[in-house]
């Protein structure tokens, strides 16, 4: 066996997951590594480029249903959910680099209430409405 061609394990361990992990993606149709006779799949350097491809979408937030779709999307409905993901994680950064604005502040800020500090509440009247909870009946 080449170096360009590894068992399911050693694919694991170069790409740093668990080999169920790869079976998995495999039963659910985003990956596709060769067999070999005996019918043992061989990790490819095509097949190590897939998955790492998955592992990039997965940080990006997508589920594996998503990015099975984004594979199987023509090339516009493919460009339209990369836009709407990238436009979810400029959000998310935007939400981060402001979180992180209003903990440096706090670290130093001497005001006993936050509404009474004119920059903690400036920071905090920037924030988007939480996504993880839900409205508050009244």
């Amino acid at each position: 066996m080449s170096d360009t061609e590894m068992r399911v394990g050693d694919a694991a361990d170069v790409l740093g997951i668990a080999a169920h992990v790869l079976r998995h993606w495999e039963d659910v149709g985003l990956l596709r590594p060769p067999r070999l006779p005996s019918g043992h799949r061989v990790y490819d350097d095509q097949t190590i480029a897939e998955a790492r491809m998955i592992q990039i979408c997965q940080r990006a937030g997508l589920s594996l249903a998503e990015i099975r779709d984004l594979a199987a999307a023509d090339r516009t409905e493919r460009l339209g959910m990369i836009a709407a993901k990238r436009a979810s994680i400029a959000a998310q950064v935007a939400d981060l680099e402001l979180a992180d604005l209003f903990l440096s502040h706090v670290v130093t800020c001497t005001h006993p209430v936050v509404s009474e500090c004119d920059e903690c509440s400036g920071l905090l009247a920037r924030a988007r409405p939480s996504s993880l909870s839900a409205p508050r009946s009244g």
